[in-house]
Parts: C-alpha cells; sequence; structure tokens
C-alpha cells in the first residue's frame, strides 16, 4: 500500500494532540492521538504503528486520512445511531430522592418500596414510563440497592430476649 503522507504540523497542532494524548479520559481519543504523533514526530508507517497500537493497518490508515482531512475534531468518535436514552438526569434525581423517603409519608398506600412499584410512581409523578429493571439499574447507579426486607419477630415481654436465647440453645442438639 501506499504510505499515507501527513501535511507538515505546526507546534501548537502538535501541542494539541499531546494535550489530547496526555489528559483525556476517553481512550479511544487517546489511541488515535498517539496514532497521529507516532506518524507525524517519529514518521513511522501504518503498519509499525498498528503494531504499537494494536489496531490493524487499514484502522491506522483511515484515523491518519481523518486526521489529514479534518483535524483534532477528526478524532472523536461520530454519533452513533439507536433511540436517544429516555431517563433524563431530572428522572434520575427524582427517582433517588423517592426512594429515599417512605411511600406512606407520601401518602402511598404501601409501607416498603419494590422496582415495580417505583416504576409506576416515577411514571405517574414524571410521565416516563420504563421498566422494573431500568428502576434497578439506574439505582445501582446511585448506589442503592432493593433489597427483600428482613422481618423481625419481637415481643412486648421484657423477657423476650432471654426467652428466645433458651429457646435456640435447648432446640440444638
Amino acid at each position: 500500500m501506499r504510505r499515507i503522507q501527513l501535511s507538515p504540523q505546526s507546534a501548537e497542532q502538535i501541542a494539541a494532540l499531546d494535550k489530547v494524548y496526555r489528559t483525556s479520559k476517553n481512550g479511544r481519543l487517546r489511541q488515535r492521538a498517539q496514532i497521529i504523533l507516532l506518524a507525524v514526530e517519529q514518521g513511522m508507517v501504518a503498519a509499525r504503528i498498528g503494531q504499537i497500537v494494536r489496531l490493524n493497518e487499514e484502522s491506522v490508515r483511515k484515523w491518519l486520512k481523518r486526521y489529514e482531512a479534518e483535524g483534532l475534531e477528526g478524532l472523536k468518535d461520530e454519533p452513533r445511531p439507536g433511540v436517544e436514552p429516555v431517563v433524563t438526569q431530572d428522572y434520575q434525581t427524582k427517582l433517588v430522592a423517592a426512594v429515599r423517603r417512605r411511600p406512606r409519608s407520601m401518602g402511598l398506600p404501601f409501607s416498603l418500596w419494590s422496582l415495580q412499584r417505583l416504576a409506576d410512581y416515577m411514571a405517574q409523578e414524571t410521565g416516563i414510563r420504563v421498566s422494573d429493571e431500568t428502576v434497578r439499574r439506574y439505582l445501582g447507579l446511585a448506589g442503592i440497592v432493593l433489597s427483600r426486607p428482613q422481618h423481625k419477630v419481637s415481643s412486648p415481654d421484657p423477657e423476650y430476649v432471654v426467652k428466645k436465647r433458651r429457646l435456640k440453645r435447648s432446640a440444638t442438639p
């Protein structure tokens, strides 16, 4: 294949590439900046760059061509097809606020949240209908896990704890 020759880069262009390479949190963008830097600064060919960054030669050539045509903006990902997310940041905030409150304090006829109850409540409040699995996923992102309630048996008897221990001891062989 024919070698792709990049046009000479100014010090500002190389500095901008270096900044993207060193500071970007997007790994794909960092890798693409590295490809251009290796081609410009080291004069490497696509096959050798591909070995270093672990991409095939065609992919390296694609990014070199895009950089030559569009500059630094050409290294960014193009918008991906698909449906836009239904859940907004406002929805997520309201979801976390709702799950942290007791349902009865909000005038609801139950004491504990379930994922389905939360999904129904949020659909009523925000107009956004999502599945209970989606609610679980967004609660997980906020560090919240809904689990089955642990029921505790108790008694008003002041001797209850002592009696319960005695019962457990006598039940074990």
